[in-house]
């Protein structure tokens, strides 16, 4: 028999755990069906779930359908428990999204695509509630297409030709098929789904339960029987505990089969997992569940999902056997609350407990904040407060409170530094160069090591990779994590008899610090990614609003009456915007949000002076060097301690051999980019689906204080080519001379631009790239041309002139010298955090009226040097004569 886990995602209120309820129902799993507004769903069995009428903790149930045997994973819909959506993702084979017929996808739909094409899950789709007013199976399937994928194809197609016709557009071996035999075999476009290259998409509503039957059955023909190893394998995703108490383990079998009484081990060589832990205890019993009912087994084959009893220490995402760990969430808390006790309760003795609840619940991270003597939580959204206060009330009966919150930073880098570390007090020794570099947006923190195993053997480096995955570096801004840039072991010293492995933590944690003191550091703060459906009327009110958020928005469509505005926002100006919509539109209007990522801080310099935070007085976190000279240890301040250091600076003795290399090199081997090379470039859509602008669109302030105009025109000694990339539209529109051009010819306008960036080329003598949006001409493809002296680029249908620009700086601001001049204070960050110069509209304008001024001194002083005037001949009285016959 076949068997399959498949996992049941969408945005809240979309109909996923009605779903659910049909899906059993018309199986014959269960007899009655259930429903969310009566609060007797067969998933939804937690006392709050029936109460709030939403999934909070993800459940299972298995059915059989023909000869298909499915595990149905339900997870949370509601975006402040999406952690707990993701953890299920590790274990899936196939995944269904449930999208509402009548709302269309929402901002925390499209979070969740991008999830499932990380954890690269195949999908079917069921677009539900299709039976009420103003669901369009028409328009939602462009929607599909557009802003999901091509491969979203329509499985209740009644025409097979035209069905097969959509199957082969998604693959070449496909349409070769279709084109020789007039059909696509049901095996084909199953393994065109598992590769993610189709979508089925099917239409119904679950309440009615319409399509539902036939959604299962285009489950079960188009899914692939999955492949399992005989060795051992197993995937932990989740810990609970039952009523008795009883810690329970959920896992998911991959490998071979799990017994009864078998002892199980964490023992893994895999180096993430290396500082943690090793345990090993037996298996006392093994359930398989189904709603809050179980059967215990005596044995689990590889593709069950089991809970496994007797086994203390296990952790989500630890892999046992042959399988290994799953990679750190991407999901993560941005608020923090302070745990408030009722007067009696110790908080060193409530820690422990709310370390169990933490077990069980990853995405609340417990803090203990020694100074203070108090407990904070770190959360993913408010609604998690409410949960986490009934379970602390019905598990251990003490009625805790919180603060009002506050958000969770993170800080980055702007520039490559090495930071050094070395710790040699008496009979110890390490010594440490890390070579840290600032990472795109959302990156995370990447580690890697280019040091000689010549100079430090392979177990000291990766001992210190370690040091560095084990230890949440603070910034030296706020102390706030660090994030987004890549730190990479570029040098290392030991000692044959004075070093020991505790040496090399205390120089690593002080190289990162060494590092991040001499960085040009910048705060980060969550941002979220909206959706407001408000009357028309009421556009105007929300986008000052937004503008007064720090957000950016769009109009995104208009649905009748109603108008769909969409963006980002800070979270700390957004958090509390939902009830604010609700009143100023009486309940007419809907906002919608997902956690976009982090992005810099609008008003960092406000924050870090609030907090307050010296990074030269946190002795848990030293930024200096131990030495030893006569018998003794000594310390060194960070910034003169690579005047102490044993080892060569990595950096210096870079910049060393490329100067020596420059000087090898003739200016004749400079490489220039042609117009080719940066069409190709384009149609490798490095920055897809990241949104467009529109005339809508509300800019935020320049953060000009962290982004300043930089020229780079050297990499290692080397003189790069000069390239200037301009932003057309929006510098026309920031020129009020063009501006008052175009509101009458748009054309005559962009064509005046063209005539005075031509004229400033042949001035500079530089690379100019001139780049107009062309991204609402439906079906237009990229335009590249040349007019006189300048290259011109109208974009492709669904790209904006700045997705073509971060395109090209990210793929060759490491070749060339490459400025971009744009007043848009989104695309700034952007650029400069790609290692770009930038100038300003008003910059570019002023920078061009300079260069002409200088042209016209040096072309009238060289002038008159070679040519001779007849008024140089004339006397002063001739000249008057002469003056007035002109006249």
């Amino acid at each position: 028999m076949k068997k399959i886990v498949t996992g049941i995602l969408a945005h809240v209120d979309a109909g996923k755990t009605t779903l659910s309820e049909s899906m059993l129902y018309l199986s014959g799993k269960i007899r009655k069906l259930g429903r969310v507004d009566n609060k007797d769903a067969y998933l939804d069995t937690y006392k709050l779930e029936k109460e709030r009428g939403i999934t909070i903790f993800s459940k299972q149930a298995v059915f059989k359908f023909e000869e298909t045997e499915i595990t149905l994973l339900d997870t949370p819909g509601h975006v402040d428990f999406s952690a707990e959506m993701e953890r299920t993702l590790q274990v899936l084979d196939y995944a269904i999204l449930v999208i509402s017929g009548a709302d269309g996808i929402q901002g925390h739909t499209q979070t969740l695509w991008r999830l499932l094409s990380i954890y690269k899950i195949p999908v079917f789709i069921f677009i539900n509630k299709m039976d009420q007013v103003g669901a369009d199976k028409e328009k939602l399937m462009k929607e599909l297409k557009r802003r999901l994928n091509d491969g979203c194809i329509e499985f209740q197609e009644k025409d097979m030709d035209t069905f097969y016709d959509q199957i082969a557009m998604c693959d070449e071996k496909a349409m070769e098929n279709f084109i020789d035999t007039g059909e696509i075999k049901n095996i084909e476009i199953s393994k065109l789904i598992k590769s993610r290259k189709v979508f089925p998409c099917f239409f119904g509503s679950a309440l009615k339960l319409e399509g539902v039957l036939e959604f299962i059955g285009g489950i079960v023909k188009y899914t692939e029987k999955p492949l399992y190893p005989k060795e051992f394998g197993a995937k932990v995703f989740k810990i609970s505990r039952d009523d008795q108490g009883n810690r329970l383990t959920f896992m998911k079998i991959t490998g071979g089969s799990l017994k009864v009484k078998i002892a199980l081990t964490n023992k893994n060589t895999d180096l993430k997992d290396s500082f943690y832990n090793i345990w090993e205890e037996k298996v006392n019993q093994i359930r398989i569940y189904s709603g809050q009912k179980f059967e215990p087994v005596s044995e689990a084959e590889a593709g069950s999902i089991c809970v496994v009893t007797g086994l203390t220490k296990t952790r989500p995402g630890e892999g046992l056997g042959i399988e290994s760990a799953s990679s750190k969430p991407l999901l993560e808390p941005v608020l923090s609350y302070q745990v408030i006790l009722p007067e009696g309760c110790d908080p060193r003795t409530m820690l422990p407990k709310l370390r169990e609840i933490e077990e069980e619940e990853p995405e609340l991270h417990i803090v203990w904040e020694e100074n203070l003597q108090e407990i904070q939580v770190q959360i993913m959204g408010e609604v998690q407060i409410e949960i986490l206060q009934s379970i602390i009330k019905e598990r251990f009966n003490i009625d805790a409170a919180f603060d009002s919150g506050s958000i969770l930073y993170k800080e980055t880098i702007l520039n490559t530094v090495e930071g050094v570390g070395h710790f040699e007090p008496l009979r110890h020794y390490s010594e440490v160069h890390l070579l840290m570099e600032p990472g795109e947006l959302g990156s995370g923190l990447q580690f890697s090591t280019n040091c000689s195993e010549d100079y430090l053997e392979k177990s000291w480096q990766r001992l210190i990779l370690t040091h560095l995955e084990e230890k949440g570096h603070k910034g030296i801004l706020t102390g706030s994590p660090i994030t987004d840039m890549k730190i990479t072991l570029v040098a290392g010293r030991a000692h044959k008899k004075h070093t020991e492995g505790g040496d090399f933590r205390e120089a690593t944690y002080r190289a990162v610090r060494q590092g991040l003191m001499q960085a040009d550091s910048i705060l980060l703060e969550p941002y979220y990614e909206f959706q407001l459906e408000l009357p028309e009327k009421m556009v105007g009110r929300a986008m000052t609003d937004i503008e007064k958020m720090n957000g950016t928005c769009e109009i995104a469509g208009l649905n009748g009456e109603m108008a769909i505005v969409t963006g980002s926002a800070p979270v700390i100006t957004m958090r509390n915007y939902q009830r604010e919509v609700i009143s100023y539109t009486k309940g007419q209007g809907r906002l919608f949000y997902s956690l976009k990522g982090y992005a810099p801080c609008h008003n960092s310099e406000e924050i870090i002076e609030s907090i307050g935070y010296d990074p030269e007085r946190d002795i848990s976190n030293p930024a200096d060097s131990v030495f030893c000279a006569n018998g003794a240890g000594f310390l060194v301040n960070w910034d003169e301690v690579k005047n102490y250091m044993h080892i060569e600076s990595h950096l210096q003795k870079e910049k060393t051999a490329n100067s020596k290399l420059t000087k090898k090199v003739p200016p004749a081997q400079e490489r220039t980019i042609g117009l080719d090379e940066i069409d190709e470039i384009i149609n490798k859509t490095f920055y897809a689906n990241q949104g467009k602008k529109s005339i809508w669109k509300k800019r935020r302030t320049a953060l000009e204080s962290h982004y300043k105009t930089d020229n780079y025109t050297t990499v290692n000694n080397v003189i790069k080519e000069a390239y200037l990339l301009v932003d057309g539209y929006n510098i026309l529109f920031a020129w009020e001379e063009l501006k008052e051009i175009a509101a009458d010819n748009i054309d005559a306008a962009r064509t005046k631009l063209l005539d005075v960036l031509c004229n400033y080329q042949g001035i500079k003598n530089n690379k100019i790239i001139v780049v107009f949006d062309a991204y609402r001409v439906q079906g237009h493809r990229v335009e590249i041309s040349d007019y006189n002296n300048i290259h011109v680029v109208y974009t492709k249908e669904a790209e904006t002139a700045d997705q073509y620009i971060e395109k090209f700086v990210h793929q060759h601001h490491g070749d060339y010298s490459i400025t971009v001049a744009t007043s848009d204070s989104l695309e700034q960050i952007i650029i400069r955090g790609n290692g770009a110069g930038l100038v300003s509209a008003m910059e570019l304008k002023e920078e061009i009226e300079w260069a002409n001024k200088k042209m016209m001194e040096a072309y009238r002083e060289k002038y008159s040097k070679n040519h001779n005037f007849l008024s140089d001949k004339l006397s002063e009285e001739d000249k008057e004569q002469f003056k007035k016959f002109l006249k």
